[in-house]
């Protein structure tokens, strides 16, 4: 059965493989100090535009957003982020395991909105029992948004101006930050998203790796002993080679946003099949997750034949379902999907 259930149900890009294991008989020093790491962190730099980046690899997103957070925050602090955020909703209460809570803001399509943002913040300090209540210390957003959305540029600068007001540190979560970059809709550059936070993750695992992110602080602002802290966490991978050289291979040749391109046009016609058919979106997203309205009935007729992804329902009578595209979607199997749509 033909599969969009996720943007990671395949393993690796063939590019990686094959450099895996043209490596493995290597013999490479431990927890990332080899040299195809430190390759990929000088390319992952180039890419990003910032020669003072620090960066560091963990295996998964989970992990990545668990450790960044819990090492940014003093003891007394939550994160910010909006209602549907990743850390809010589907990360298994894995942030309030390090004793820090999830401050929700509305969202909009996923988003948060930096009016919001700052009128949460200002109401906190004007509230005379602030000293009893969680600070908060953090700002965290995703990009794409979980619903697939897209912050402008324009937001993105207002949302790090509120930040910087507070001086809250901005932390983007770029789980699939290649297909939000490579979509016909944005309107923002690698480069310019890193100068507007203060630390951000390239996502590998949804983006043809076997595993592993990229986290980038981009101001020289790493916390102190942050390779220690990855470890009492925990996931400091001994064998980092394996992080390193994905990476390496990602950022060779542009494969990142040539796969991510790919990814996003699929979705696009997947997208147009729904539509032409009369079929309601749940929203608009121009990147390669697409979120439809299904009558109950059709969706127990499709769900015998295509594999997608449950979302929410939508009411009594229907369901919003997710398919997503990712780096080894096949046109062939998009084809097929739109004929059976």
């Amino acid at each position: 059965m033909i599969s969009f259930e996720s943007d990671y149900i395949e393993g690796a890009h063939p590019a990686i493989l094959k450099k895996l294991v043209e490596t493995n008989m290597e013999q490479l020093s431990g927890y990332g100090a080899d040299k195809y790491t430190e390759s990929a962190k000088e390319k992952i730099a180039a890419a990003c535009g910032l020669k003072e980046a620090q960066i560091h690899f963990i295996t998964g997103g989970t992990q990545t957003n668990q450790i960044v957070i819990d090492t940014i925050l003093k003891p007394y602090e939550g994160v910010v982020a909006a209602a549907t955020g990743h850390v809010a909703m589907h990360e298994a209460g894995a942030i309030e395991y390090t004793g820090h809570k999830v401050l929700t803001i509305p969202a909009h399509d996923g988003k948060m909105k930096a009016e919001e943002l700052d009128s949460y913040v200002s109401d906190f300090y004007a509230d005379g029992n602030h000293e009893h209540m969680v600070f908060p210390g953090l700002v965290y957003i995703s990009f794409p948004t979980e619903y697939g959305t897209l912050y402008s540029k324009k937001e993105l600068t207002h949302i790090y101006t509120v930040c910087q007001k507070y001086k809250l540190p901005l932390f983007i979560d770029g789980a699939r930050l290649g297909y939000g970059l490579m979509s016909s809709q944005c309107d923002i550059t690698l480069p310019e998203l890193a100068k507007l936070c203060d630390v951000f993750y390239i996502g590998g695992t949804k983006t043809g790796a076997l595993c592993g992110e990229a986290v980038v602080f981009t101001k020289n602002n790493e916390p102190a002993h942050f390779v220690n802290l990855v470890k009492k966490h925990g996931a400091l991978l001994a064998k980092g080679r394996l992080l390193g050289i994905q990476f390496d291979t990602l950022f060779t040749d542009n494969l990142y946003f040539e796969v991510s391109k790919n990814a996003d046009r699929l979705a696009e016609q997947i997208k147009k099949a729904f539509k032409d058919k009369g079929y309601r979106l749940l929203l608009d997203s121009p990147t390669n997750q697409q979120f439809v309205v299904l009558e109950n009935q059709k969706l127990k007729e499709l769900e015998k034949i295509v594999k997608f992804c449950f979302w929410e329902k939508a009411d009594d009578n229907h369901t919003a379902v997710r398919f997503a595209t990712s780096w080894a979607t096949t046109q062939e199997n998009v084809d097929w999907l739109c004929s059976v749509i």
